[in-house]
């Protein structure tokens, strides 16, 4: 999925303080273009801790991975669905919160969610929405939903999400049903809508669809609120539409996958934050931060809400039914 995350100012609220001197390294498995090199190297030369920076452009490329034992990470970037089908598989490791001082800062509408009732095994850093990117010097009739993407007109210039999840829900807002209600019946409905959908769809892309919209070869996208962010300020011909049929918050937290080799590099690398480092992490993706010190320590237009929807009329919470592996 997808934007820039909060992660080294946060990372410290995963795991207990222990066997610090003896961590040199940190294996960090992470969405891309989500930290800056900058942001990393800074923090190797103040700790001495190297950071090992893998990426991957989808949650289940990060689960293949994960749970296929090619590697082990210390450090990972889930969303929030992920988080669910993780905690019941028993692999993530629980956090002992006495050694998270700077839980205290974490907004309480992004804790004891759904995907992790109890809050013990992940700490939320970012949220935001999906939405419609439209390129209105090409575009000039209006957007306002799905279903306007959709309509054919636009066949062969539209760039969505790799995300089957995504789409599935996106159908069945068209058909007013619940997004968290993913039953047999309900992906029967959606079926036909898709059928129509995909052959309009010229490109699938989660890691960075901008890039089909930035070169021209799309002029409509279904994408990340910080992708779109970032569209705007290469060029304001590039506007943001949350679909008139809703649109959903999502939330990627920080979590330790189970046996992870190197906790205390993850404790001391939360703690390597400072009020000034979320605009240096957030300028490639604007999303909502889930710290509220560090929002607060944004420059004013980088506070704004506008590219996570929170204002919308049909806004709500997304929490689909975790993926079985």
């Amino acid at each position: 999925m997808k934007r820039l995350r909060l992660l080294l100012a946060t990372a410290a609220t995963l795991v207990a303080a222990v066997q610090l001197h003896a961590a040199k390294e940190l294996n960090l498995f992470g969405w891309s273009e989500y930290v800056p090199q900058a942001v990393l190297d800074k923090f190797t030369a103040e700790t001495g801790i190297k950071v090992n920076y893998e990426t991957y452009a989808s949650n289940e490329e990060m689960l293949s991975k994960l749970l296929g034992g090619a590697a082990q990470y210390d450090l990972i970037q889930p969303t929030d669905y992920v988080i669910e089908a993780l905690r019941a598989k028993g692999k993530l490791e629980a956090i002992d919160f006495k050694n998270v001082p700077n839980f205290k800062n974490i907004a309480k509408e992004y804790t004891n969610l759904p995907h992790d009732p109890e809050q013990k095994y992940s700490v939320p850093y970012m949220a935001g929405t999906v939405g419609i990117v439209v390129n209105t010097e090409k575009i000039k009739e209006p957007v306002a939903g799905l279903n306007d993407v959709f309509s054919g007109k636009y066949t062969g210039r539209i760039v969505t999400l790799n995300d089957n999840r995504e789409l599935l829900t996106w159908a069945m807002r068209t058909l007013d049903l619940d997004i968290n209600k993913v039953t047999p019946d309900a992906i029967a409905k959606a079926r036909p809508v898709l059928t129509k959908w995909l052959p309009q769809i010229k490109l699938y892309d989660s890691d960075s669809p901008k890039t089909a919209l930035l070169n021209g070869d799309v002029d409509l996208g279904v994408v990340w609120s910080g992708e779109a962010a970032i569209l705007f300020r290469e060029n304001k011909k590039f506007a943001y539409v949350l679909p008139k049929e809703g649109a959903h918050l999502w939330i990627d937290s920080l979590a330790i996958p189970k046996g992870a080799p190197h906790k205390a590099a993850a404790v001391h690398q939360s703690q390597h934050g400072s009020p000034q480092t979320p605009h240096a992490r957030t300028t490639r993706q604007s999303c909502e931060l889930s710290h509220r010190r560090q929002t607060r320590n944004l420059p004013r237009h980088r506070q704004s809400r506008r590219w996570c929807g929170q204002a919308h009329h049909r806004f709500e919470r997304r929490f689909v039914r975790r993926p079985e592996f």
